[in-house]
């Protein structure tokens, strides 16, 4: 007997007949058969027995959620895309507001700050970058650097895209999957952790649309040859799309003074919680240029006229570019907005200020290096390139990563992100002090050594 659940209406018989038939479809193997065999499931989900009562649930998910260990519990080096910067108390504060904390999209159903409020997040991002245009955020960084290389594509009518940085590999694979029907991805190997400019000079041609730059890169390096970079994609009519993480420009060069066209990335550092996963949006900046702003598909609040004479407010700036007014025929789609992480990173920018900024960009750049020379002298642990790292760096163990990762988390120091056989990311903050460093150093040290000495033995 088929199963009709008393809540899902669409489980019923008649009901999925219907939606078969609507697509023309004899089954539901039909309907699936362009999912790959390898992906499929091919079985029951693994769910528990029902449970009878709503209390039972609430201590099963109790139960499930009680195994994840927070980095408030860990001495955690994790990043890799999520990272454990402080978040003021008065952030959550804000964004707990119902005027704030209900918006979706921003929409003004009953707008009670939420525009301004956008508004002023996306002035203060286009301070910190120096750009004159920052969009309401994406879904999330990864979302937005596509969008910015899509961008480019529209702009140039070419089709390759030069990828000259290491680019986290989750990223790469989502960046690709979105591009992939307009655009191809040509990856020019790095040197010492950054850009091969040489190699990207010659790679370069007349169907290339974009050279994308993440900066820091993977490992954490910053790139130091923007400017030739965006002299030889100008020279070539390519566009110079740079993914980053705008943390550290209270006292690093913005990308858009080496000559960057469109500055994509995240903003999770900026006031955002790493939540098991992290609350992401994506920014987009370009300059104050009407080719690039109006290929940009996402919403853009700014001052707008109202019904009453002489009276401004806030509100969409060209809408016509967006696929919200379009629909199916605008130039990209875009989704829901993360609203609500604009909001939190325009407080957290606000209240630190350029001289917080600074402040913090000057610690990060100082507990890397520091970081960097206490592991580097434990023996059997190599630094992998010499360039400037902002908050992260690689590292090869003279022993199995793998191994060093699961010796670490018995002490409860999760050491960082396993990149491959003998080499690991690590990741340091301004939470992390120098004591942790210095933890981290003396657990690596009692892990390699003796297995280097047990090596020498044989």
């Amino acid at each position: 007997m088929t199963f009709v659940h008393p809540y899902i209406p669409n489980t019923a018989p008649e009901s999925r007949a219907a939606m078969l038939a609507a697509v023309g479809a004899a089954s539901i193997d039909e309907f699936y058969a362009d999912i790959p065999e390898s992906l499929r499931l091919n079985r029951s989900l693994d769910l528990p027995a029902p449970l009878v009562a709503e209390q039972d649930l609430a201590r099963h998910v109790r139960g499930i959620l009680a195994k994840n260990r927070s980095t408030q519990e860990r001495l955690s080096f994790l990043g890799a895309g999520v990272y454990n910067h402080y978040v003021p108390a008065v952030v959550d504060e804000v964004i707990g507001r119902s005027e704030f904390l209900t918006a979706y999209a921003g929409e003004p159903y009953e707008d009670h700050g939420r525009f301004q409020a956008l508004f002023q997040y996306q002035s203060l991002m286009a301070e910190l970058l120096e750009m004159d245009v920052v969009n309401v955020p994406t879904y999330d960084g990864y979302q937005a650097t596509a969008t910015g290389l899509t961008m480019s594509g529209r702009i140039t009518g070419r089709p390759r895209v030069l990828v000259a940085s290491d680019v986290l590999p989750a990223k790469l694979a989502k960046v690709a999957d979105y591009v992939r029907a307009h655009l191809t991805l040509e990856h020019v190997p790095t040197i010492d952790g950054t850009a091969d400019i040489a190699a990207l000079a010659a790679a370069l041609g007349d169907d290339v649309a974009a050279v994308w730059v993440e900066t820091p890169s993977a490992t954490g390096a910053v790139e130091a040859a923007l400017q030739q970079i965006a002299d030889a994609a100008h020279a070539a009519g390519a566009v110079l799309v740079v993914g980053t993480d705008p943390i550290g420009y209270g006292i690093l060069t913005p990308p858009s003074l080496g000559g960057a066209d469109i500055v994509t990335g995240d903003i999770q550092s900026l006031g955002l919680h790493q939540w098991y996963g992290g609350a992401h949006g994506g920014f987009i900046a370009v300059h104050d240029d009407p080719k690039f702003i109006m290929e940009m598909p996402s919403r853009l609040f700014g001052l707008a006229t109202t019904d009453v004479p002489g009276e401004y407010g806030f509100g969409d700036v060209a809408y016509d570019r967006t696929s919200f007014a379009h629909r199916e025929e605008g130039k990209e789609w875009v989704g829901t907005a993360a609203a609500l992480w604009g909001i939190a990173a325009g407080v957290y920018l606000s209240l630190m200020g350029p001289e917080g900024m600074a402040e913090l960009g000057e610690t990060l750049l100082a507990r890397t290096r520091y970081a960097q020379q206490a592991l580097a002298a434990v023996p059997g642990v190599e630094l992998d390139d010499d360039a400037v790292h902002l908050r992260e760096f690689t590292v090869t163990l003279a022993v199995p990563a793998s191994d060093v990762v699961t010796a670490l988390r018995e002490q409860g120091i999760e050491p960082g992100v396993v990149v491959d056989s003998h080499r690991l990311l690590v990741c340091v903050t301004e939470l992390t002090s120098q004591a942790d460093i210095d933890t981290l150093a003396g657990a690596l040290a009692s892990v390699i050594t003796p297995e280097l000495a047990e090596e020498n033995k044989r």
